[in-house]
């Protein structure tokens, strides 16, 4: 089973929009796929249930406030998962008492439960976490849990700049808890093809040796208007050159 967690520190980089489109993709290809929301906004639970929010009775704050109890059994996993409208695609909601948990798991060092769980869990071939724009208990936990990340990119010099620290994170996490973890590449988003400097940014991380993707993601209408309809492209406009590009990096990952 693949677990793939999409991360970066700075917000505003479509961490939220890359892991639903790619998880949906998956889904719509006949793999039976999970998506994570570690996020306390919700925008991937928000997203894929859109008005069936309300069906997601149990959540990620219910599976880690579970993990603080004195039962030596483990939660199952899927039993926090929600049914979106897609076939095949499935999330376990975030909730806004992840921030009031995190303080206790942290104290009671419960940051290898969601792995543990999910080396349990069956009936899925694919989980996509999606993370908070922060290095803190959640997103650690889901980069311990997952054997791939992704890190969205835009090219600019503030993210540039925060781009290294990351990296440098994410390999002290893969040698000091999870020795799986590989960083599968920079997406980049939000890519202007004719301006000058996303062009510039995205040749000298290939110089330096930085492992960005060739497939990168367009900024368009579009892709708003699936969040405003709770419809990931691939549902929403299978045929759009945004919709293509995704599906060309989903491809180029399997």
């Amino acid at each position: 089973m693949i677990r793939r967690v999409v991360f970066n520190q700075k917000g505003g980089v479509g961490k939220t929009t890359i892991v639903c489109n790619l998880a949906a993709i998956a889904a719509a290809q006949g793999m039976r796929t999970l998506v994570i929301d570690l996020d306390t906004q919700g925008n991937a639970t928000q997203y894929l249930l859109g008005s069936r929010i309300a069906d997601a009775d149990r959540n990620a704050a219910d599976f880690f406030e579970a993990t603080l109890g004195f039962s030596i059994q483990l939660p199952m996993l899927v039993t926090y998962a929600t049914n979106t409208p897609f076939e095949n695609l499935d999330v376990i909601a975030a909730s806004p008492r992840l921030d009031d948990l995190q303080v206790k798991l942290e104290t009671k060092q419960k940051v290898q439960k969601l792995k543990q769980a999910l080396d349990r869990l069956k009936g899925y071939d694919a989980v996509f976490i999606d993370t908070p724009p922060a290095l803190n208990f959640y997103s650690r936990s889901a980069l311990i849990a997952s054997n791939r990340v992704l890190i969205p990119f835009d090219c600019d010099e503030f993210s540039r700049r925060a781009l290294y620290t990351l990296i440098e994170n994410i390999q002290e996490i893969r040698n000091d808890h999870n020795e799986e973890l590989e960083i599968e590449g920079i997406v980049v988003n939000q890519f202007q093809s004719r301006a000058r400097l996303p062009q510039r940014v995205v040749a000298e991380l290939l110089e330096e040796g930085q492992p960005v993707l060739p497939q990168t993601l367009s900024s368009s209408v579009r892709v708003k208007e699936s969040h405003e309809q709770h419809k990931p492209l691939i549902f929403l406009d299978p045929h759009h050159r945004v919709t293509q590009e995704y599906l060309a990096l989903y491809e180029a990952l399997r």
